[in-house]
């Protein structure tokens, strides 16, 4: 197990070590400096990648997590011949190559664009609008396709949270004088509260991570951080794509082990709660 450590860390160790040489050599260790960290913040174009990377991951994980929990607890009332199968669909794009989700959203989106311009057009000539007859890949298509493959993410995080909760809650709160709605903000929700808050997580983590969807449905005209470095490492590598490389590291690192240590805090508090 060791040495399988050794083999998946050594080459992520390695860049790390040399974001901070004192020389553009990639061999040659030449002292300890901050200087390629000063000149990444100040590349204009590596900190709009930035920023399009965390709005695209915040965005992302926020409506992802609010469509997941609600199609988990439609999932999770439904009966279990319906459930099955949908579950079963729901979990197919996560095993689903990457590349072939890519693909197949690219396509989505210039097949609705060409059905969106026959429209616009004869609106604009019937009705007289000025609707813009031609869309593009861009910061929305990102978006929208980010949004697709986090939320099999957060049914998946969310439904366990369901099946532990005494599905009698609802009933007696209801008995209790609330109404459903109450019910589900009072009642539902602060039980599968730990659930939400991990597929959130969990949400953002592959956002920020992801490249290849991005690189199909961003069109040429954005670009998220995962795309600035690919297109760094086309010319001679700078000691900059060190950097912007070991950053992003530490931060799905840092958000992996809050995942990881809620989850396990999770367990211990189901233990106590089903010892007593």
């Amino acid at each position: 197990m060791a040495l399988v450590f050794v083999f998946l860390y050594a080459p992520i160790f390695v860049l790390i070590v040399f974001s901070f040489n004192d020389s553009n050599s990639r061999s040659v260790w030449a002292g300890f400096t901050l200087d390629w960290y000063v000149e990444l913040f100040k590349d204009q174009q590596i900190i709009d990648a930035l920023y399009t990377t965390l709005a695209v991951s915040a965005l992302a994980s926020v409506i992802a997590t609010v469509a997941g929990t609600f199609a988990a607890i439609g999932f999770y009332n439904m009966r279990r011949r319906w459930r099955t199968p949908l579950m079963t669909v729901n979990n197919i794009p996560m095993m689903n190559a990457d590349i072939v989700t890519g693909v197949s959203l690219c396509l989505f989106f210039v097949a609705a664009f060409g059905l969106w311009s026959t429209v616009a057009s004869w609106l604009n000539a019937n009705l007289g609008t000025a609707l813009p007859t031609t869309l593009y890949l861009g910061f929305g298509t990102m978006l929208v396709a980010h949004i697709t493959f986090n939320i099999p993410y957060v049914i998946l995080s969310v439904m366990p949270k369901l099946r532990q909760m005494d599905k009698n809650l609802v009933d007696a709160a209801q008995d209790l004088g609330c109404t459903w709605m109450q019910a589900f903000w009072k009642v539902v929700v602060p039980e599968i509260k730990p659930g939400i808050v991990n597929g959130l997580l969990i949400a953002f983590t592959m956002s920020v991570d992801d490249f290849v969807i991005s690189y199909f449905t961003a069109g040429s005209s954005t670009a998220n951080l995962a795309m600035r470095i690919y297109a760094m490492t086309k010319k001679r590598i700078s000691p900059k794509v060190n950097a912007v490389s070991t950053l992003l590291f530490v931060t799905v690192l840092a958000l992996l082990i809050v995942i990881n240590v809620r989850e396990a805090r999770q367990a211990k508090a189901e233990e106590r709660r089903k010892a007593a």
